[in-house]
C-alpha cells in the first residue's frame, strides 16, 4: 500500500475511535454517569486523537531534488509539478503545507525583515498583518503551481543587511561565494511560509515541512531547536551522482542528529540515481553502483545501511503523472513510501493507542468506582427497607424521623467540605504558578540576558544547565505541592468517609515525569546545536533573542501540558467529591420517599424494594456494557487492518478526517 492509502486508513482510524468516544459520552450520560472529570477526560482523548498532526519533514542542501520528492510523494495526483523543483527555482524559505478548516486556501509569506525583530517565529503567527498573503486556486492546478513559486524568491542586499539578516559572515570560506559582481549578496525574500489548502491528505493531518538548504536554515536556529526536533520523521535527501559532500554533513551534524533524539525518525534518500542509469552498463553494474553509494553514505552518516533509501523522485513523478508501473518500480519510489508508512504511521499509531487505552482504562475505572458507590448505598436501602417488614405505623413513622434527622446532620457536617476546598485551593494556587508561563519566562529572560553578555561564551553549556535546574525545579515544585495536596486529600477523604459515609477515594498525584523527560532533550538539543560551530553566533545578540525565543516556544508547550494534567487530577478529586455529595442528598431524598409510600400503600414496601433490585441488576449490567464498548478502544489490531467495530470500505479521497 502507498503512503497515501496508508494514511487514509491512519485517518480513519483517528475518525472511527473519535465517534466511538462520542457514543461512550452519550451512554454515559444517559445513565447519569458523566460527571465533570470523565466528560474532561473523554473530550481530551477524542480532541488529541481527532486533531492530532504528523509532521514529516525534508531536510536537505539545495538542488539534491527535495522539492521533487514531496511532489512524487505526495503531490502527483495533480498531474504535474506544485512546489517548484525545476533547475534554478527551489524552496528559499521553510515552508510548512497543512490544513485548516477555519482558513480559506492561502499561500502566506512572512517577509525576511522580520528577522531583525527578536519576536519568535510561533509567535509571528499570530500576527496576519504582518505576513504577505496570496488566495490560492485549488482547481487550477497551473495556477497553484505558478503561486507556490512565490516561496523561490531573492533578493539582494548588501553585505551589511545580510549579516544582520544572518546570512553573511564576512568574505571569507564559503561566504565569499555568495557575494556577486554587483557588490549585493543574495538571500530568500521570506522567512517562511504557510500553504493552507485542502489537499486530501492534510486534511487528515498530515504537516509537510520542505526546509531549505545549510545557509537558510542555519540563519534560523528555531528551524532546528524547535520545528525539527517535534517532527514525527525527517527525510534527509543526497545526491546519488554526488553522495555526502561537506555540506550535507554538516546540516547531518547540526540540524538533524544533534537536535533529533529518535534515530528511528530519520530516513535518508539518495536521490537522484536516474543519474546513474548508464546504457552501457549493465543493470547489474548500476545497480552495484547504486548500492555502493548507499553504503559509503550509511557509514559516513553512521546510520544502517537500511535506512537508506535510493529513489529517483523525478522519475516516480512522471511514472505516477503517465501511470507507468514498470517506470515506478524502477523508480524505487514505493520503497520510501513504505518506509515512511512504517516510520511515521505506525509509529505514530502505536504511540497514540497506547496513549488512548490508558486513558480509557483510567475512565473505565473511574465510571465503576461511581457504579460500585450507588450501588452500595442501593444495598443499604434494601436492607434497611427489608428491616421494616411486620412492622407497625409506628415504627415506620420513626424511621422517616431518623432518616431526616441523618439529613438535617449530614447538612451541618458537611460544612467540613468547604473547609477542605478552601485548604485546597490555596495549595492548587500555589501549584498552578509553579507551572505558569510567568515562571517560565522569567527562567528564560535571565538566560537570554547572560547570552547577551560581552566575549565569548564558552561556558554556554553551564549556562544552559543553570536555566534548566531552574525550570526542571518548577516542575519538582508543582510535582510536591500535587503529592501534598494528595496527602492532604487522603486524610480528608478517610475523614469524610468515616464521618459522611462517603466511599472517597483520592486520587493518585499526577506523574509529570514525561515533561521532565521532555525538558532534558530540549537542552540536549540546544547545547549540541550551540557546540557544533555556533557559538561564534553568540556574540550577535539578536541571535541571542531568536534562540531564547525559540526556547520559549517549546517551553510553553511543555508546561502548558503539565498544567493540563494537573487541573485534570484536580477535576477528577472534585468532581468525586461533588458527585457523592450529590448522590448523598438524592439518596437521602428517595428514602423519605420509600418511607412515605410504604406508609401510605401496604404494597409499598415490596414495590420499592423490587425498584433497587432493579436498579442493581442495572448498574451490575452496566459494568458489563462497558467493558465491552470500551474493549475495542483498549485492544490494538494490526497495521494496514480496519478498526474491528466499523465499516471497512476505504476513506473517500478528500474525507475529512
Amino acid at each position: 500500500m502507498s503512503f497515501n492509502h496508508n494514511f487514509d486508513h491512519h485517518s480513519r482510524w483517528r475518525r472511527d475511535f473519535s465517534a466511538d468516544l462520542l457514543r461512550l459520552a452519550d451512554w454515559l450520560r444517559d445513565r447519569d454517569l458523566l460527571d465533570a472529570a470523565v466528560a474532561d477526560q473523554l473530550e481530551n482523548l477524542r480532541q488529541r486523537v481527532r486533531q492530532d498532526k504528523v509532521m514529516v519533514v525534508f531536510v536537505a542542501e539545495f538542488s539534491r531534488g527535495k522539492s521533487e520528492l514531496i511532489n512524487a510523494v505526495f503531490f502527483a495526483g495533480y498531474g504535474r509539478r506544485i512546489m517548484p523543483a525545476s533547475a534554478g527555482r527551489t524552496t528559499m524559505c521553510p515552508t510548512e503545507l497543512a490544513y485548516d478548516p477555519e482558513e480559506p486556501p492561502t499561500l502566506r509569506l512572512l517577509p525576511i525583515k522580520t528577522r531583525l525583530n527578536p519576536r519568535a517565529l510561533v509567535d509571528w503567527r499570530q500576527h496576519v498583518d504582518a505576513w504577505e498573503t496570496v488566495a490560492l486556486s485549488l482547481d487550477d492546478a497551473d495556477g497553484l503551481a505558478a503561486s507556490m513559486a512565490r516561496v523561490a524568491e531573492v533578493d539582494r542586499v548588501t553585505p551589511e543587511d545580510a549579516a544582520a539578516l544572518g546570512f553573511w559572515q564576512g568574505e571569507s570560506g564559503a561566504d565569499k561565494s555568495l557575494l556577486g559582481p554587483d557588490g549585493l549578496v543574495e538571500v530568500p525574500r521570506w522567512r517562511h511560509a504557510l500553504i493552507n489548502i485542502a489537499h486530501p491528505l492534510l486534511k487528515q493531518g498530515l504537516v509537510i515541512l520542505d526546509t531549505p538548504g545549510l545557509n537558510a536554515i542555519g540563519a534560523e536556529p528555531e528551524l532546528t531547536v524547535s520545528l525539527l526536533p517535534q517532527a514525527h520523521s525527517i527525510v534527509f535527501i543526497l545526491g546519488a551522482d554526488t553522495g555526502v559532500t561537506q555540506s550535507d554533513l554538516r546540516i547531518w551534524r547540526e540540524h538533524i542528529t544533534s537536535t533529533v533524539s529518535n534515530p528511528a525518525g530519520r530516513l535518508v534518500v539518495l536521490n537522484k540515481i536516474d543519474t546513474l542509469w548508464d546504457e552501457l552498463s549493465t543493470p547489474q553494474a548500476v545497480q552495484q553502483q547504486i548500492q555502493h553509494q548507499c553504503e559509503s553514505s550509511a557509514a559516513i552518516l553512521s546510520v544502517s545501511p537500511s535506512r537508506v533509501i535510493a529513489v529517483s523522485a523525478q522519475k516516480g513523478l512522471v511514472a505516477k503523472i503517465q501511470g507507468n508501473a514498470s517506470l515506478l518500480q524502477a523508480s524505487h519510489l514505493p520503497d520510501l513510501e513504505n518506509a515512511l508508512v512504517h516510520d511515521v504511521i505506525g509509529q505514530r499509531r502505536h504511540l497514540l493507542q497506547q496513549a488512548v487505552a490508558q486513558g480509557v482504562n483510567e475512565l473505565v475505572a473511574r465510571v465503576g468506582h461511581i457504579t460500585h458507590t450507588r450501588s452500595r448505598d442501593i444495598t443499604e436501602q434494601v436492607q434497611e427497607l427489608e428491616g421494616l417488614r411486620g412492622k407497625n405505623g409506628a415504627v415506620i413513622r420513626h424511621m422517616r424521623q431518623r432518616i431526616e434527622q441523618e439529613q438535617r446532620d449530614f447538612e451541618a457536617g458537611s460544612g467540613r467540605i468547604q473547609a477542605v476546598r478552601t485548604v485546597h485551593m490555596k495549595l492548587l494556587h500555589e501549584m498552578y504558578a509553579a507551572v505558569g508561563q510567568a515562571q517560565v519566562r522569567q527562567e528564560v529572560t535571565s538566560l537570554i540576558e547572560r547570552l547577551k553578555e560581552p566575549g565569548l561564551k564558552l561556558g554556554v553549556r553551564k549556562t544552559y544547565a543553570q536555566t534548566f535546574e531552574g525550570l526542571r525545579a518548577l516542575l519538582a515544585k508543582a510535582s510536591d505541592l500535587s503529592t501534598e495536596i494528595g496527602n492532604m486529600l487522603h486524610a480528608s477523604f478517610v475523614q469524610l468517609n468515616t464521618e459522611l459515609g462517603f466511599a472517597l477515594q483520592a486520587p493518585p498525584a499526577p506523574d509529570l515525569s514525561r515533561q521532565i523527560k521532555e525538558l532534558a532533550e530540549i537542552e540536549q538539543s540546544h547545547v549540541q546545536y550551540l557546540s557544533l560551530g555556533q557559538t561564534l553566533k553568540l556574540a550577535n545578540p539578536e541571535f541571542c533573542e531568536r534562540l531564547g525565543r525559540a526556547l520559549l516556544s517549546r517551553l510553553r508547550i511543555v508546561y502548558e501540558s503539565a498544567a493540563a494534567e494537573l487541573e485534570l487530577w484536580n477535576k477528577s478529586a472534585a468532581s468525586q467529591l461533588d458527585g457523592q455529595l450529590r448522590d448523598r442528598r438524592n439518596n437521602f431524598a428517595r428514602r423519605v420517599e420509600a418511607v412515605t409510600r410504604i406508609q401510605e400503600a401496604a404494597g409499598g414496601l415490596d414495590e420499592r424494594v423490587g425498584e433497587l433490585a432493579a436498579q442493581l441488576n442495572a448498574y451490575a449490567r452496566i459494568r458489563m456494557e462497558l467493558t465491552d464498548l470500551t474493549r475495542v478502544m483498549t485492544d490494538p489490531f494490526p497495521d494496514n487492518e480496519p478498526h474491528p467495530s466499523h465499516d471497512t470500505q476505504p476513506l473517500p479521497l478528500g474525507a475529512e478526517a
